[in-house]
């Protein structure tokens, strides 16, 4: 067995992080939250993806990389009836929201074994410095990863009871930067600022007046470019990689530094249980959506890769939330409250416009415009989330 050094690692995670890709494909993980939790083990193929035991309470719906976003929702709603048929065979009952049991302190490993969510893989982008470049994505990513957290949280209870969070998923991480930290940042291109200035408005897109939140402004960060430059994608992944904790505790690279004989499995193994809400896994994948009640993982589907791989609804989302990257403990109210801070309801507004507009322009059917108009309506506008929903039902008000 050949063991590691610590630059070693580092140029492990650095490698495999990203295989450059124009955007176009996009895969989705559904998970389930069962009860009893009692998941039947063992990895079992279904029409188009499988279907995985996480955890006795958490099984995973994964669809295969699919060539559009229209594609991969068609694929994946095959998968999931599926999987709900395995699922009734078992005596098995899928709950409607991300989870139930966990409490908001932790344990961190709970976030992988008994919550649920929605994930979107997506291409890495290119190697340029353009709306769909690797680079920018990497920020846009993170910049919109608190936002889509609060819009999409539905976890506030545990054990039927409010814990004071709307996401207690999204609680575990709630002492994140909304950017990953890595070495000073370089020099910006010629045009681009480090940190955003006064939010100004700009009317909604035309496309959009349409949609379901007609005249609604988008803020406009100050910075033409993306919300910092960050430091390369590359770098910034493998120092997340190497700082976050291992089984044991202790970071990797505080094992390594101490002595730890570590091979490439080791590492493999340690990849594979993080959980960050964007990971690069040679593409992107962006962990940010709780679990929603009956086809409602679809809008989570569309609002991140419509945000992501349209160029115009990348740079009106760019817009919308460069300014994040310096709000303070923004995962936090993300979790806590979810739309109900200004901040991330005004930036919820602004990219949910741009999501809907640039469905339209693609010519997704209507049925999956009208399912994000519904959601922007029922929430967003009004400073709501799913988890409201639960809460209100709690409190007897339904």
């Amino acid at each position: 067995m050949t063991t590691l050094t610590e630059q070693a690692a580092e140029d492990f995670f650095a490698a495999r992080a990203f295989q450059p890709g124009m955007p176009g494909f996009a895969g989705i993980a559904v998970d389930l939250l069962l009860d009893p939790a009692c998941a039947p083990t063992g990895r079992r193929p279904l029409r188009h993806g499988f279907l995985d035991a996480r955890s006795p309470g958490v099984v995973v719906v994964s669809g295969p990389p699919s060539p559009g976003l229209e594609v991969a929702l068609r694929r994946m709603s095959d998968d999931l009836a599926a999987a709900t048929r395995v699922m009734d065979q078992h005596g098995l009952s899928v709950l409607p929201f991300a989870t139930d049991t966990v409490h908001p302190e932790g344990p961190v490993h709970a976030y992988g074994a008994a919550t649920a969510g929605v994930r979107i893989g997506l291409e890495a982008g290119l190697d340029d410095g353009g709306p769909l470049g690797l680079r920018r994505r990497w920020a846009l990513a993170h910049t919109l990863a608190p936002v889509l957290a609060a819009a999409f949280a539905n976890a506030p209870l545990r054990h039927g009871r409010p814990t004071g969070w709307r996401s207690v998923r999204q609680a575990l991480r709630r002492d994140l930067p909304v950017l990953p930290p890595g070495p000073s940042a370089p020099p910006c291109e010629p045009g681009d600022r480090r940190t955003a200035g006064p939010a100004q408005d700009l009317p909604a897109p035309r496309a959009a007046q349409t949609g379901p939140a007609q005249g609604l402004p988008i803020p406009r960060a100050a910075a033409s470019g993306p919300a910092r430059c960050a430091t390369d994608p590359r770098t910034a992944w493998s120092a997340y990689v190497m700082k976050a904790p291992t089984g044991t505790g202790r970071s990797l690279r505080d094992r390594l530094r101490a002595g730890a004989r570590l091979a490439e499995t080791d590492l493999h193994r340690h990849l594979a249980a993080l959980r960050p809400p964007v990971a690069a896994r040679g593409h992107l994948e962006i962990d940010v959506a709780d679990r929603q009640p009956g086809n409602g993982w679809r809008v989570p589907a569309a609002v991140i890769t419509a945000l992501l791989d349209d160029p115009r609804a990348a740079e009106e989302a760019e817009a919308a939330t460069a300014h994040l990257a310096d709000e303070p403990r923004l995962w936090e109210r993300a979790a806590r409250d979810a739309l109900t801070d200004p901040v991330l309801a005004g930036a919820a507004r602004a990219c949910f416009v741009a999501a809907y507009a640039a469905l339209a322009r693609q010519g997704v059917s209507r049925e999956l415009r009208d399912a994000l108009a519904d959601f922007t309506e029922t929430y967003v506008g009004r400073g709501r989330c799913p988890a409201d929903d639960l809460l209100d039902r709690a409190a007897g008000r339904v």
